[in-house]
């Protein structure tokens, strides 16, 4: 299956229904295809040949989504750009590419010169939007009304279908290789799942170049829903859009979810076709999801559990355990099981398969799997072992096989000799009532080698001091988790993916010493 195939099937079923909506503009279906045949045209007219890389920057729009259509219509592979990075990060992401065009939002035009200056490979930037463009580049709409539209490539579904830039919390990024039936076998799981029904309407809150959202993308087309965009999360345009648009399908990071449910604007707004809710990218805590469950009683909420490397999905907690009357079996504390699509294992150190409760690596496999990291043969190599991905998370599983995350590998805290899973320790401070959002890092300690340090986000009007936090915690955890330190700051630093930046929070203690952790 190619990741065109949703677009055809929608062409030869509903070709008048609404496909897009972005601001004032609606498209159909019928509209949107004439559109990615055109674009596709003026691709191969600039000899971009199968095989060539054309990358995306832009905030979300209906042109992302023709973007993501249009490239592999002319034969091509996507690089989605992370709109959040430096300047230098997008660059070298361009460069290890060799990304030959860039569609670039009319926001980011700004950025043309150093781009064009910093990559040598680059000689096309197209212009998506706006009223002007910069000397030497092309705007999207005349190449669409100059180029005779063209046959869709049909690529092979075991080709390439785009690289994918890991959040580089740790380092430089890693180009991700996923296939065209890496993509198409994820949108079939959510399906499976139960999201995306008919009639089903999609906001895309989350950024378009992330790879959760694209499963989101897939699964809309694949059942011919229609595509509602915001240009980015503000929580008060999302209540709105869903309200006016009889948003039926959403896709978010918990700091999103809270920022929506926790908005003065919520009670003002109606929710209510609200079907599904995904939510994952990195841990909710058992007190937001309360308050989501309980402001949104008629959505099913669905917590993914997933990484770029896997086409984003692994597992998933299904709405039947989000109920409370299973809250006593622990599983809203687990990211559920394995997609029908996924095969799950925990082992140790040793590549032994781990008993229930005992706490290993997590292995997955599937047809989700990555084909490799671009221009990196070791990292492949070291993630893709015995057929199976390495993910570097640690987890158990209990005696259903729901799996638990207790950490990354690079983010547990060995203090005296004990390990301390951050993940935990997150979930126990979330729940003090004057906490808004937390991270959990190991910083230095002389005495017992690294101490628990927690950063800490207050709701508004309240207060809160290491005594009143260690003494909340003791009643949830043992002593030897508790914070052993408190740092007060008024936002989390977060990944394009959603994830807390774990690296900047731990920076300034570790600045000089050789190592990140004891």
């Amino acid at each position: 299956m190619q990741f065109t195939h949703g677009l055809h099937r929608a062409l030869e079923t509903t070709p008048d229904a609404i496909a897009t909506i972005c601001g004032e503009r609606k498209r159909t279906f019928r509209q949107l295809a004439a559109r990615v045949a055109r674009i596709a045209g003026a691709l191969r007219a600039l000899d971009v040949g199968n095989g060539d890389v054309v990358a995306m920057l832009g905030f979300n729009s209906d042109h992302y989504l023709e973007y993501y259509l249009a490239v592999p219509w002319a034969g091509a592979l996507t690089n989605p750009l992370n709109f959040r990075w430096s300047i230098d990060e997008i660059i070298f992401a361009l460069n290890d590419s060799l990304s030959i065009v860039l569609f670039v939002g009319a926001d980011f035009i700004e950025h043309v010169p150093a781009l064009r200056a910093g990559c040598p490979a680059l000689r096309t930037i197209i212009v998506c939007g706006g009223d002007s463009t910069p000397d030497g580049c092309l705007m999207l709409e005349a190449l669409i009304y100059e180029h005779a539209p063209i046959e869709d490539a049909g690529l092979d579904p075991d080709m390439t279908y785009g690289v994918f830039y890991t959040g580089g919390t740790t380092g430089r990024a890693k180009g991700v290789l996923l296939s065209q039936r890496s993509i198409c076998s994820s949108g079939l799981a959510l399906l499976a799942e139960g999201p995306f029904a008919d009639g089903c309407i999609g906001l895309h809150a989350a950024p378009m170049f992330h790879l959760a959202d694209l499963m989101m993308t897939c699964g809309l087309l694949l059942r011919g829903g229609t595509h509602v965009m915001t240009p980015a999360f503000r929580p008060e345009i999302a209540l709105e859009l869903i309200e006016r648009h009889r948003v039926t399908e959403l896709l978010m990071v918990p700091a999103m979810m809270q920022a929506m449910v926790d908005h003065p604007d919520f009670d003002k707004r109606d929710t209510g076709h609200v079907r599904n809710l995904l939510y994952g990218a990195s841990p909710a805590s058992e007190a937001l999801i309360d308050r989501a469950l309980s402001r949104m009683p008629g959505t099913a909420f669905y917590q993914v559990y997933g990484m770029t490397e896997m086409a984003a999905l692994i597992s998933v907690l299904a709405p039947s355990q989000h109920a409370a009357a299973l809250r006593f079996k622990g599983r809203l504390r687990s990211v559920g099981r394995p997609f029908c699509h996924t095969r799950l294992r925990i082992v140790d150190q040793h590549g032994v398969d781990c008993p229930h409760e005992k706490v290993g690596e997590i292995l997955v496999r599937g047809p989700g799997m990555m084909q490799g990291y671009l221009n990196q043969p070791a990292a492949t190599q070291e993630a893709l072992r015995d057929g199976w991905m390495h993910t570097g998370d640690l987890g158990y599983t209990d005696a259903s096989n729901y799996v638990f995350i207790v950490d990354r590998l690079k983010d547990m805290i060995i203090t005296g000799g004990e390990n301390v899973y951050c993940a935990e320790v997150e979930n126990a401070i979330a729940t003090h009532p004057a906490v808004a959002s937390c991270a959990v890092i190991g910083i230095p300690s002389t005495e017992w080698g690294e101490a628990v340090h927690a950063v800490v986000v207050l709701n508004p009007g309240h207060s809160l001091t290491l005594g009143a936090l260690a003494d909340h915690c003791q009643h949830l955890i043992a002593g030897y988790k508790c914070p052993r330190s408190l740092q007060l700051t008024g936002a989390l630093p977060f990944s394009g993916a959603g994830k807390v930046l774990k690296s900047e929070l731990r920076m300034s203690f570790w600045e000089g010493r050789s190592r990140g952790v004891n």
